[in-house]
């Protein structure tokens, strides 16, 4: 029997069309195995963060239900970002698709592929005002409510993609 556990995915591209990008990693997401796609946010046009000059990201968050730890999800996540083209090859930089895993449940880790929460999540608008979309009485553990997060963020522009 699997014990179902909540976890929350940020979605990002701004390369090969990224709304298309977005939807289709929704897609991915609901076929990960022992993992249920159980929520999505609406999508989000954000400006870049990093020093790299790039067209503007589309955001947005999933919410998932998995029977996966997370080192397992998050090597799914990394299996779909291949699927869909992407490239590490600079840091901040342009990227087909970027999946982060946000949340586990309440799990915080700090290893060498993984921390949890995700660092810098409660300092971005792209990802707390999807993640706000979906689940607004969530709370970040160790940071606290996402919705007092936003607040902290909201001259940072994020603006529902057309």
């Amino acid at each position: 029997m699997i014990a179902w556990t909540p976890a929350y995915i940020g979605i990002g591209s701004n390369l090969s069309d990224p709304v298309a990008q977005v939807e289709a990693a929704f897609l991915a997401l609901a076929a990960v195995p022992q993992t249920r796609l159980v929520l999505r946010s609406p999508l989000y046009r954000t400006q870049p963060f990093g020093p790299v000059l790039q067209d503007d990201y589309v955001n947005a968050v999933a919410g998932v239900l998995t029977g996966l730890t997370p080192h397992q999800l998050l090597a799914a996540l990394r299996d779909i970002e291949t699927a869909q083209g992407r490239q590490r090859s600079v840091r901040w930089g342009p990227r087909t698709l970027d999946l982060d895993l946000l949340l586990h449940d309440d799990i915080t880790r700090n290893t060498a592929t993984l921390t949890l929460p995700h660092p810098r999540m409660h300092l971005r608008a792209f990802v707390l005002r999807p993640l706000a979309e979906i689940d607004p009485d969530l709370s970040i553990p160790g940071i606290g409510p996402v919705r007092q997060c936003l607040i902290d963020v909201a001259d940072q522009c994020c603006s529902p993609a057309d």
